[in-house]
């Protein structure tokens, strides 16, 4: 099946990418949570404006990569979570909370969809977090969680 992707999908390639996928993926798991779209000759011509959407939103070149990197590597991130007296958090931390801590510790707007997190963050403590800015640059920094 070929398909048009609306978003980054792991693995698989960047927004605009036409790809070809086997059909249970695409038709399954792909078109319905909207990561792409099917392909057509029409759906084709509007790659041109996903592509220009994606690098007004992208980090520019390698060089503005590793700039971001510095910056992030170098902030101290504390992010103020509810937790019972086990240290157990009421729910988990979401990639958007961590992108918003990762703002108001003086750092630049980041996309949560390119955040990787080791597993769920349900309790309190010291997390390693890594972002993708670039194919070819990822910057890890310490998420720490704390009782808010």
């Amino acid at each position: 099946m070929k398909i048009i992707l609306t978003q980054e999908v792991s693995g698989l390639g960047a927004p605009g990418d036409i790809v070809e996928v086997k059909d249970g993926y695409g038709r399954n798991y792909l078109l319905p949570q909207g990561f792409a779209i099917a392909w057509t000759k029409g759906a084709e011509k509007q790659v041109t404006v996903i592509k220009r959407a994606r690098s007004a939103r992208e980090i520019r070149d390698l060089d503005h990569a590793n700039e971001v990197k510095a910056q992030i590597e170098g902030l101290k991130v504390n992010l103020k979570a509810r937790a019972g007296d086990g240290g157990r958090l009421f729910g988990s931390v979401t990639s958007a909370e961590i992108v918003d801590a990762v703002k108001a510790a003086g750092g630049p707007t980041l996309d949560r969809r390119r955040l990787e997190l080791p597993s769920h963050i349900k309790s309190l403590g010291a997390y390693p977090v890594s972002i993708r800015l670039h194919p070819e640059v990822t910057a890890k920094f310490d998420l720490n969680v704390v009782k808010g």
